[in-house]
């Protein structure tokens, strides 16, 4: 006989663990329990020594699907002759650290039980099982049990509980489990409150999508528009009132068949589609589309999405045809997660409201993805990710990392673990402001968090820079392309040197300019920056980072010192303000900055002269690459200017394109010229530096052709690359750059 304790840690609740425990004590004849606990799971096993042994490896091999294990210790224990193997009451009594499990689309059971009319789930919207359905974004506090989550509000009816409480069956402590008669409920509102349809709710509102309305739908984590994706009438109307002029607007599709009548689809953006995380991913359009032009008007790619909620599967199922699903909020706040809430700010954009009674305890964007190198790279976290941590290699005292202002998340530390809040968005607003403190405030009671320190960017107009100021705990600031790189060493547990290039629009360096143009040679809390690109003014502050002309006007000037010249180049703008602002050095911050590079190159080539989104202006010259072929490239200059220390000249970069342009060389391929331009200097510093490890961050690399060209390159030298894949590559993961900094300054410290 022989008798184990055993310790499991990671995600193992909500995922159908305990009932996989306990079919397999039966199965190998195994005595004792199972309990869930706010670390994780405990186990007591007691049997025949090669069952209990047997037991131990078959916990590990054959787990269920969507559990990961973090951490599985064991010790030896007296035998204390066990009659039967039990599941007992959860206890909250041990240090919170269970991972809570993200929300995940509905499985391949529940789909089939929803669309069979013999089942009594038939067209169910909220139909769920231990595989699936709603998580982080009802959960109230760990251990998640049902107490603890927004499905406490409605008691199970007889069968429920009768699947509830069988661990042979599938929704054995499904916590959200819920079926038409004691389950959450749908109706369909107008805009002035009044119910509009009590019976066959979907199919009304899908005839309303169907004749050109707006649906406010509410979702999992929060609220969604919808229209109809084929109607361009419906999709100027929904950009007038919802005052998004030109960002793309994210896609849902019924199949993947449909999807890809309408997209190129490659095994892995096919493996995304279909993922229990079910993430926007980004796919390269095909032609002859029906697909309404103003959805994505000007880039090559749709953002995608397949239904993940069972509402969602009975809407497409019902129109059968593609539809925008966007964020359900006013532009640059937060969507909307409350009935309430929505009806008042989504007023005046939707037409009609479909709605539940099942609260939403946190709002949880969609997550969006592309794929880099046939792996999944991350550009929002948020719904099927969030909040998975990521695990350093040593444990770090509790504290909190604020992130950036733009594209902002918060980190906590516990343990080993680093928890990442879902996307907040860009702190701009009140709404958004509040949404971040509210996030905080949330992670610290989900893991009973009382840090000592806070950890924020160095820009000291940061909203979250204000905010850790403002606490009254320890602070420590980061260096925000330091923090980019750092983000990616954590992800990728690099050790030893690293040449980190970060390249972004804007962050502020150590000495007082705007940096984002960086090549950092990285020694664990140490940075020395190695090489950066040449300064250049950026007239109007962040006035030009929407008006690009001022940029391409700037660096102009820059390289010519020709008034005349500049004037006349941008004859159709007022130039006189610009050069003046530059001369008297007013409002003219000194910016070595890659993004906005890309920025003042476009408009050179008046691809764009001013955007309506951060970033317009970089995408439009990375999208018209398409189909281009040269080998051509601009030359840029370094420039030695000490010990090292390396400037990137790009005047003679911005002259070679005017030339060209006058010359009536493409647009497309002078951006491809200055794409192997970009790729060129990366290699040749990156030699200069005589550092293999390269680590590349920053929201220039999402740029596709910009990344993929770089890692194919440096993978060429002999240089070993380093990416992101789990962690948006942009301001998305600052916040857990930050902790890693703070991980080495207490791992130093000890």
């Amino acid at each position: 006989m022989k008798n184990v304790l055993i310790n499991i840690q990671g995600t193992v609740q909500g995922v159908g663990f305990r009932p996989f425990v306990y079919r397999l004590a039966h199965e190998l004849n195994i005595k004792g329990w199972i309990i869930n606990s706010s670390a994780g799971v405990e186990i007591e096993a007691e049997g025949d020594e090669s069952n209990v042994e047997n037991f131990l490896v078959l916990l590990k091999n054959e787990k269920p699907v969507n559990s990961i294990i973090n951490d599985f210790k064991y010790v030896n224990s007296d035998i204390k002759n066990f009659t039967k193997f039990e599941i007992k009451e959860s206890n909250n009594t041990s240090i919170k650290t269970a991972l809570i499990l993200p929300d995940l689309a509905t499985c391949p059971d529940c789909l089939n039980e929803i669309f069979n009319p013999k089942e009594r789930r038939y067209l169910y919207p909220f139909t769920n099982c231990t595989n699936c359905g709603p998580r982080f974004s009802i959960i109230e506090s760990i251990p998640y049990d049902r107490a603890n989550t927004t499905m406490k509000e409605f008691g199970m009816c007889e069968d429920c509980r009768r699947e509830y409480e069988n661990p042979m069956d599938r929704r054995f402590h499904a916590e959200p489990i819920a079926c038409p008669k004691c389950g959450p409920q749908i109706k369909l509102y107008n805009a002035n409150k009044e119910i509009i349809a009590g019976n066959e709710v979907i199919k009304k509102a899908a005839e309303l999508i169907l004749d050109g309305k707006i649906i406010a739908l509410k979702g999992l984590g929060g609220y969604q528009l919808i229209i109809d994706a084929r109607n361009n009438r419906a999709v100027k109307r929904l950009r007038e009132r919802k005052h998004r002029e030109e960002k793309p607007f994210a896609m849902m599709f019924p199949s993947l068949e449909m999807i890809k009548k309408y997209c190129e689809v490659s095994k892995e953006e096919e493996k995304l589609l279909l993922s229990v995380q079910s993430p926007i991913v980004l796919l390269k359009k095909k032609e002859n589309s029906l697909i309404a032009e103003d959805i994505s008007k000007g880039n090559n790619y749709y953002g995608v999405m397949l239904p993940y909620t069972p509402l969602h599967h009975i809407l497409m199922k019902e129109l059968n045809t593609p539809i925008v699903a966007t964020s359900g909020n006013i532009s640059d706040e937060p969507i909307c997660i409350t009935n309430e809430e929505a009806f008042e700010k989504l007023n005046g954009i939707a037409d009609y409201f479909l709605v539940h009674n099942r609260k939403i305890v946190r709002q949880v964007d969609d997550s969006v993805v592309r794929v880099i190198k046939n792996k999944p790279f991350m550009i929002r976290r948020a719904r099927g990710y969030a909040p998975y941590p990521v695990i350093l290699n040593e444990d770090v005292p509790q504290a909190i990392a604020v992130g950036g202002q733009l594209k902002n998340t918060v980190s906590i530390s516990n343990g080993k673990n680093v928890f990442i809040s879902q996307h907040i968005g860009d702190l701009d607003s009140k709404e958004a402001y509040s949404a971040f403190k509210k996030i905080i405030s949330d992670f610290k009671n989900l893991y009973d968090i009382n840090p000592e320190y806070i950890i924020s960017d160095l820009h000291p107009d940061y909203v979250s820079t204000k905010f850790a100021q403002d606490t009254g705990l320890k602070l420590v600031q980061v260096q925000h392309h330091y923090a980019h790189i750092l983000s990616c060493i954590a992800e990728n547990n690099i050790e030893g040197e690293v040449l980190g290039i970060s390249w972004d629009g804007t962050g502020y360096g150590t000495d007082g300019n705007i940096w984002g143009g960086e090549f950092l040679k990285i020694n664990e809390d140490k940075f020395e920056r190695f090489a950066h690109f040449d300064y250049f003014p950026l007239p109007g502050g962040e006035k030009a980072i929407k008006e690009v002309w001022r940029i391409g006007a700037s660096l102009l000037y820059a390289a010519t010192k020709d008034k005349k010249l500049v004037k006349t180049y941008y004859k159709d703008f007022d130039t006189d303000v610009i050069l003046n602002l530059i001369d008297k050095k007013i409002n003219s911050p000194l910016c070595s900055s890659v993004g906005r590079l890309f920025d003042g190159i476009a408009s050179l080539i008046n691809l764009k002269q001013n955007t309506s989104f951060e970033g317009q202006a970089a995408m439009d010259l990375e999208n018209i690459l398409s189909g281009t072929l040269t080998d051509d490239r601009y030359k840029f200059e370094i420039i030695k200017a000490g010990e090292n220390n390396y400037i990137v000249d790009w005047r003679k970069v911005v002259l070679d394109i005017i030339n060209d342009f006058t010359k009536n060389i493409s647009k497309q391929n002078i951006s491809a010229k200055f794409h192997s331009a970009l790729t060129d200097i990366i290699i040749e510093i990156s030699k200069i530096s005589g550092i293999k490890q390269i680590a590349l961050s920053g929201g220039c690399f999402q740029n596709k052709n910009l990344i993929e060209k770089t890692i194919d390159r440096l993978s060429e030298e002999g240089f070993k690359v380093y990416w992101q894949s789990e962690i948006p590559t942009n301001d998305g993961g600052i916040s857990l750059g930050q902790m890693k900094y703070f991980s080495y300054l207490n791992n130093f410290k000890n």
